[in-house]
């Protein structure tokens, strides 16, 4: 089993469910080296002393909060605990919320906890509830030295810690140019919402995550396969300066014919979903996270 990146227990009321918390995520990303670009030698990164300008290991090296200027009050993961051990030991459930209540601008990092010592029953309790429910349970929990606020929700046999974002964290959309609501005053015409309804439903299926692939991770290496093959190693590619002409103007001269074009273009493409959803009723769509009633097919990994 993987190593728990967190150990501690989940509270609400007088029950105790000792859990571990573990990553959810497994990001696909490339990693590369910093070079210098005149003679291409790799790029080194030093921990130095600002005061003797001696390189520093990773073990002499502490936490330190500046109070005042050039003063430090030194921290240990000790002092962290200490600071608050129940914040630092406890995923504290604060409230259970109905399940479609949370919106998706508030989600962030999902984890995957898993009982520990003997926390099995209670572990499906809390499960078995939640499902039932068709609750999630809003928490606080520090992580790393900072506190989240985090929903617990059924996934398969698992519950899930999803961190969320607190209301401040968020930026207010007053600083953007944005369309005026309403149709006549957005200058769109019935005919135009017509049409863009015919293709959302035409495009509409079950969500299906197997069906979307991560496809430039490939695109990327081949790119790199091919400046191998033509022995361009050492070579820094230019950007391709834009054809005249061809730049799309950012005004759509007649909306509703492209929106024609692409309902023949959706209909002559396999759909992503063998069966199809019924459309909304207008108005009404909502994205709801759900508990799931069943464990999902394990997907294999790339």
């Amino acid at each position: 089993m993987a190593r728990a990146l967190w150990k501690g227990a989940i509270s609400f009321g007088l029950v105790h469910i000792p859990v571990e918390l573990h990553p959810a995520e497994d990001r696909k990303s490339f990693e590369f080296s910093m070079l210098d670009k005149r003679d291409l030698s790799p790029v080194g990164y030093k921990r130095y002393n600002k005061r003797t300008g001696k390189e520093v290991e990773w073990g002499d090296i502490v936490k330190g909060f500046e109070y005042e200027k050039e003063k430090y009050v030194v921290l240990s993961d000790e002092d962290f605990r200490r600071a608050n051990v129940k914040a630092t030991q406890t995923i504290d459930i604060k409230a259970f919320v109905p399940a479609d209540e949370i919106p998706p601008e508030y989600f962030d990092s999902p984890y995957y906890l898993a009982p520990g010592g003997r926390g099995q029953k209670v572990y499906a309790l809390l499960r078995e509830t939640l499902r039932k429910t068709r609750r999630v349970a809003v928490a606080q929990v520090v992580i790393r030295t900072t506190q989240h606020l985090a929903a617990l929700v059924v996934q398969g046999r698992a519950l899930m810690l999803i961190t969320l974002r607190y209301a401040d964290e968020l930026r207010k959309t007053t600083s953007l140019e944005l369309p005026a609501e309403g149709l006549k005053a957005a200058g769109v015409t019935p005919k135009e919402v017509d049409l863009a309804v015919h293709l959302v439903d035409d495009m509409t299926g079950h969500w299906n995550p197997a069906a979307f692939k991560d496809t430039y991770h490939s695109d990327l290496m081949a790119r790199v396969r091919e400046k191998i093959r033509k022995g361009e190693t050492k070579e820094i590619t230019a950007p391709e300066k834009a054809a005249q002409g061809q730049a799309r103007s950012a005004q759509v001269i007649d909306l509703a014919e492209l929106l024609r074009q692409s309902l023949g273009k959706g209909r002559s493409e396999k759909p992503l979903a063998a069966r199809k959803v019924a459309a909304a009723p207008r108005g009404k769509a909502s994205l709801r996270l759900v508990p799931a009633a069943k464990a999902p097919a394990k997907r294999k990994r790339a």
